[in-house]
């Protein structure tokens, strides 16, 4: 029971600094606990004395850094923490939906990923950095033929546009449909190389898709659109 609670902790704490984007944190504190192993082994009582006091600085530093983060987890902790997560969620992807109904009837590409544990942006190229919230007129906007960032993904990460106009991996190794263009590759291409979930309008047909675990389901309908996204985001009907 002690080692499977402190796994747990420790897995804990990498999967918040990852998430985070803290790898560069892990490294310098895999490397500190090194050397303060060292120091222990070889009876280095100095640099023992040093480090067992860096560590009570370095944990206050750790909290300051990410005192909003903390905050927010914190929160998904609590009972209406989760509920509260989940209903902005279900009210964001309703939003999407809107805006993907009006974007199909116009015939007006769309790529719209909803990150979920892995940074997409880190898996794509030339994004412009929003941080904006969900809304059905300014998805519209974006994707709107001959504005600046139209021809690209747009990234949604807790119920807010992080990102617009990002360039993704194209799919590999899987037979496409040669009728199916860039966005739809991209879709496919970048979930494969993550867990997001990625909804694609043809600019040609008007057809919605939606790709997730490298796979591509065409042809959707607003309602079978939204039950997919609810499934995948673990969002109840009743909460939406």
């Amino acid at each position: 029971m002690d080692l499977l609670l402190l796994t747990g902790i420790f897995y804990t704490f990498y999967s918040f600094l990852v998430k985070y984007r803290g790898l560069r944190l892990i490294a310098g504190l895999s490397v500190f606990i090194i050397l303060w192993l060292l120091a222990v082994i070889f009876d280095l009582s100095t640099l023992t004395w040093l480090f067992q006091q860096i560590w009570g600085i370095f944990l206050f530093a750790l909290i300051v850094i990410f005192q909003p983060e903390l905050r927010r987890a914190l929160q998904s902790f609590s009972g209406r923490g989760i509920f509260y997560q989940r209903y902005s969620r279900a009210k964001t992807i309703k939003k999407v939906i809107k805006a993907i109904s009006y974007m199909a009837e116009k015939q007006i590409g769309a790529l719209i990923v909803f990150e979920r544990s892995i940074p997409v942006s880190s898996l794509s190229e030339g994004c412009t950095k929003l941080e904006a919230v969900v809304s059905p007129e300014l998805l519209i906007t974006i994707f709107y033929p001959l504005t600046p960032l139209h021809d690209g993904a747009v990234i949604i990460r807790n119920n807010r546009i992080t990102h617009a106009s990002c360039v993704l991996p194209l799919a590999q190794g899987v037979e496409i449909d040669t009728k199916l263009g860039t966005r739809h590759r991209a879709a496919i291409g970048i979930t494969q190389n993550s867990d997001a979930l990625a909804v694609v309008v043809s600019e040609e047909t008007g057809s919605i898709s939606l790709a997730v675990g490298g796979k591509l389901y065409r042809n959707l309908s607003e309602e079978e659109l939204k039950e997919i996204l609810f499934k995948e985001l673990g969002i109840d009907d009743k909460e939406g």
